[in-house]
């Protein structure tokens, strides 16, 4: 098995990440660009790939930056309390059944992981079946939120706690030598929780950010976002108040999420961000630091319409979009290689003037 995480107080605490953090490396981005401008090729005819690159530059802080790699790809799992609502049709024993496949290899992303050379961590915040027997990261907050329609999903200490585990995991990460983040997820319910933190952060309503999440018919739909309006009119948290609104809402992999975006802007290090439940913990991160952004990149655009949304508040273009809504972090592993060529052309094209080419 593979080791656990602390969760207590005895790692750093959330603001000493926070002061971590800075803005991406403006003169790194004018290099950049600049460099851009003399390569081998029509200025711009290389797309989003040329604006990726040099967003890459100011996150590493140099020209060219180095190609971000090795990459891993964290599936932070945690079920909902919300569940008993009604809210899907699956059953919640679904999330460590997929826990387990995740550790045996079996499920999409690690296919798409393996093919695109990128290493899978599974970590258990919060699922709520004991799982102590698996290949996994066992760092279990509680054993799933509390129902958010009925009251809080997590208690204060809770909350500090899940986000903790992304920021540490993150941190360690780095040390062990991994220059991309991919964000991954697994929890059955999920969705009804990021469409609450998404209209939370955005302003939108629950009409407009609620989706079909693993395929429900009308009726779940119409009472999925019920379910969600009437929490948001419950908690009414503001959208400067981030940990209160896990501690509303939840989830636990939405928290740790979080924090492994917050730990990996203060490693200056890129992460990749799958579907919705990554949208909404980036909108999360971004109310803890609005530089977080600066270090994401969008892999994809979920087919669930709140993802649309949270991809518009945080200022990110996606760079796959395929109608995939599967999460696991699949969005984000496809987007990977795009990332690593978009560095590879600005680091490893000839210029116009090495190539002796006339401009």
């Amino acid at each position: 098995m593979r080791r656990s995480v602390q969760t207590t107080s005895g790692g750093p605490a959330v603001e000493e990440y926070l002061a971590r953090i800075g803005p991406a490396d403006e003169a790194a981005m004018r290099a950049a660009t600049q460099r851009q401008l003399g390569l081998t090729k029509p200025a711009g005819s290389l797309g989003v790939l040329e604006d990726l690159s040099v967003r890459v530059a100011g996150m590493a802080g140099s020209c060219p930056p180095a190609v971000p790699s090795p990459a891993v790809v964290t599936v932070f799992a945690a079920d909902h309390g919300v569940h008993a609502q009604g809210v899907s049709p699956w059953p919640q024993e679904v999330t460590a059944a997929m826990l387990a496949n995740f550790a045996a290899g079996g499920a999409a992303v690690n296919a798409f992981a393996a093919n695109n050379r990128v290493d899978v961590r599974v970590v258990d915040v919060g699922v709520a079946t004991d799982v102590d027997d698996l290949d996994v990261v066992h760092a279990k907050v509680r054993p799933g939120t509390r129902d958010l329609s009925a009251g809080p999903a997590l208690t204060a200490d809770e909350t500090r706690a899940a986000v903790a585990v992304g920021l540490d995991l993150a941190d360690t990460l780095v040390k062990d030598g991994y220059r991309c983040l991919l964000t991954g997820d697994m929890g059955i319910a999920n969705t009804t929780a990021s469409a609450a933190l998404i209209a939370t952060f955005t302003g939108a309503t629950a009409e407009v950010v609620t989706g079909r999440g693993t395929g429900i018919d009308d009726a779940t739909l119409a009472h999925k976002t019920n379910v969600i309006k009437a929490a948001l009119a419950r908690h009414d948290v503001p959208a400067t108040e981030p940990l209160k609104a896990l501690q509303a809402y939840g989830g636990l992999e939405h928290a740790a999420l979080a924090g492994y975006l917050l730990g990996g802007a203060a490693n200056k290090v890129p992460v990749i961000l799958d579907g919705v439940i990554a949208g909404a913990a980036a909108l999360v991160a971004q109310a803890f630091h609005p530089a977080v952004i600066d270090y994401c990149v969008a892999g994809h655009r979920s087919a669930e319409p709140g993802h649309a949304i949270a991809l518009k508040t945080l200022g990110l273009q996606p760079l796959v979009d395929l109608d995939l809504r599967l999460g696991e972090g699949t969005g984000a592993v496809l987007a990977y290689p795009i990332l690593t060529c978009a560095v590879r052309a600005l680091r490893e094209m000839a210029t116009f003037a090495s190539a002796g080419i006339s401009s």
